[in-house]
């Protein structure tokens, strides 16, 4: 039996099984043990066929943005709106065919667009080279979900149903769980919190699933099954994501009304060029992207090209940004902006020190 008909198998069983008090340890092997051959299908321990054309592109810029949805929703037209790249643009399905990248200028930073080919209902499980699609969408920083304004909202469903078969989580943190193995001891497990959603026979369930028998978790915050399982591969991809509905031109100023108001959503119509500006704004938002700008001794700063670096990032980061060899000669930095004790004046200071967006740095070298 070969994984897919397992993968099936399990699928069937769990939605024949009733959900209740009595069923929930039962139903938490099935999920671990689907979790595991979903894994396998993802990544075959194996090869096997021949060398195909490679489809991933080279990560660039300062940030990775990928283009997910179902085929003809105005992905390449929007990559073309947002970047003057040419992608090919047609009225049927499947126009794209592979990985097209281009490049976002906004605030100064460079935001690489990757134009994915369309995803069909099954891709998880390798249809419409799916598979290839979804694991190019694992390295983007964020992904934007294009959506049909005049579909139904069962098309946001079912990419978001294969998204989270591959391990691609969305608009989630990491949950708060310390998983660590051992050579011996047993299964230790202590929680911080009250447990509402798991209880300590289910996670000893689910960890004999995966034959681990000697362990120590601490959980730090009320976590369902589910969330216990993607802590235990630690291969899940905490992804933001914005759902983008496009061709709002031909529906109703109701219904645009309903679209924006959902959380995560933009509306637009890249055909009119309808609220692209909006959408850039929020793609900077999501990012959580800060700019630095430098400056020299005795000079002015240069405000005409920042260093782009993600939110929290310290004087360290910035000396990365700069140049590596940096960090080694470093003294200590002068900054200037909403992040200095002094503003508006400067104030001194050294490696771990967190910048903001738009603080202007002067860095001192040995």
């Amino acid at each position: 039996m070969g994984v897919i008909e397992k993968i099936k198998e399990i699928e069937e069983e769990m939605a024949r099984t009733q959900k209740n008090k009595a069923t929930e340890y039962h139903l938490g092997l099935l999920k671990a043990k689907l979790a595991r051959y979903r894994a396998q299908l993802l990544e075959p321990t194996t090869k096997s066929g021949k060398a195909g054309e490679g489809f991933d592109v080279m990560k660039s810029g300062d940030a990775r943005v990928a283009l997910i949805g179902f085929p003809s929703v105005g992905k390449s037209t929007f990559l073309s709106k947002m970047t003057h790249t040419a992608s090919a643009v047609a009225a049927y399905e499947f126009t794209t065919l592979t990985a097209i990248p281009g490049v976002i200028d906004y605030e100064g930073a460079r935001i690489q667009l990757l134009d994915l080919p369309g995803i069909v209902e099954g891709a998880s499980q390798g249809r419409g080279r799916g598979r290839q699609v979804v694991s190019v969408a694992k390295t983007a920083d964020l992904i934007i979900m294009m959506l049909d304004a005049n579909k139904t909202q069962e098309q946001r469903r079912l990419l978001e149903i294969e998204l989270e078969a591959v391990g691609i989580r969305l608009n989630k943190k990491k949950p708060d769980v310390v998983f660590k193995q051992k050579t011996g001891g047993g299964i230790v497990i202590n929680a911080t919190v009250k447990l509402t959603k798991i209880d300590e026979k289910a996670v000893r369930t689910v960890l004999a699933g995966y034959k681990i028998h000697n362990c120590d978790v601490m959980i730090r915050e009320d976590i369902t099954i589910d969330e216990f399982i993607d802590v235990l591969i630690g291969t899940r991809k905490y992804i933001p994501c914005l759902y983008v509905y496009n061709k709002v031109d031909s529906v109703s100023l109701e219904m645009i009304e309903q679209l924006a108001q959902q959380d995560h959503s933009v509306v637009i119509s890249c055909e009119m060029g309808l609220n692209l500006d909006y959408l850039l704004e929020r793609l900077w938002e999501e990012l959580g992207l800060v700019k630095i700008y430098t400056k020299k001794r005795g000079e002015h700063p240069d405000l005409t090209d920042p260093i782009c670096l993600r939110r929290g990032a310290t004087i360290e980061h910035v000396c990365h940004g700069i140049h590596r060899s940096l960090v080694s000669k470093f003294r200590y930095a002068l900054i200037w902006g909403k992040s200095s004790k002094f503003n508006p004046h400067a104030q001194k200071v050294g490696l771990n020190h967190p910048v903001a967006d738009e603080d202007v740095v002067s860095i001192f070298t040995k």
